[in-house]
């Protein structure tokens, strides 16, 4: 069963209609959250008896952080799959995941240098939490660049994902930089088995706000998966007839 359904997933006229379907839910659920999140931590909850107003960022912040993180790894389990199962559809989400993980890993630098001028007095400093990232971002151009060199998307698959692949061992330094090594970033404030040491009127717009960015990131990556399928596929016998009905 569990066979029949992996292999289903490998299927293009399967996921594109499965995409079809999920993206309204994500897309709109993901905007009720935002919109509720949002309105909650940048205007309700009360300001951090530290850092005032400026802590506001972080309804930004830390769900792009936490999204570049994710769909990196995301990317490379699909395209690690496409290496080794062959599979067409996993190579497609790969390319799909990674202009929407670019955007999100340099709204995170860019969120995090605004935070970082009235903080820390300066927009940049080459912290190992901040250096990794910027190298996320880096990888991320690096993947569509290199797919962009080839003018044969079997090769372009091929090469770009064992960079994608190579590259996901930047991820677990990323998350963990600021434990093995000393650094200006502040580390977690919300754990799912430490201590929690956020106030819950400020967590509960927070993880709105992060439930609502991982669901618009998907709808954005489903919609990037059927146009890189429509492309993949536009002399499909199977398209001609979706198309058409």
């Amino acid at each position: 069963m569990a066979w029949t359904w992996f292999h289903r997933l490998g299927s293009p006229p399967y996921i594109y209609r499965l995409a079809g379907r999920l993206t309204p839910w994500f897309g709109w659920i993901g905007g009720l959250l935002l919109v509720a999140g949002l309105f909650d931590g940048l205007f309700i909850a009360p300001p951090d008896y530290q850092q005032g107003d400026g802590f506001r960022m972080i309804y930004v912040h830390v769900p792009t952080a936490w999204l570049s993180l994710m769909v990196y790894t995301a990317m490379a389990v699909a395209a690690a799959t496409g290496l080794i199962w062959r599979i067409k559809v996993a190579h497609a989400l790969a390319a799909s995941c990674a202009p929407v993980g670019a955007s999100f890993t340099a709204a995170a630098l860019v969120t995090g240098m605004l935070f970082g001028k009235p903080m820390w007095g300066t927009y940049w400093v080459w912290d190992p939490r901040l250096t990794f990232e910027l190298l996320l971002l880096i990888l991320f151009l690096g993947y569509m660049g290199l797919r962009a060199a080839f003018d044969d998307t079997q090769r372009a698959d091929r090469a770009s994902a064992v960079l994608a692949v190579v590259g996901v061992v930047n991820v677990p330094i990323v998350h963990f930089s600021v434990v093995w090594w000393n650094s200006l970033h502040q580390g977690s404030s919300v754990s799912l088995f430490g201590k929690t040491t956020i106030y819950y009127t400020m967590l509960i717009p927070l993880m709105m706000s992060m439930l609502g960015f991982t669901c618009y990131c998907a709808a954005i990556v489903l919609v990037r998966l059927r146009a890189e399928v429509l492309r993949r596929e536009r002399t499909a016998s199977w398209l001609r007839e979706a198309l058409s009905a």
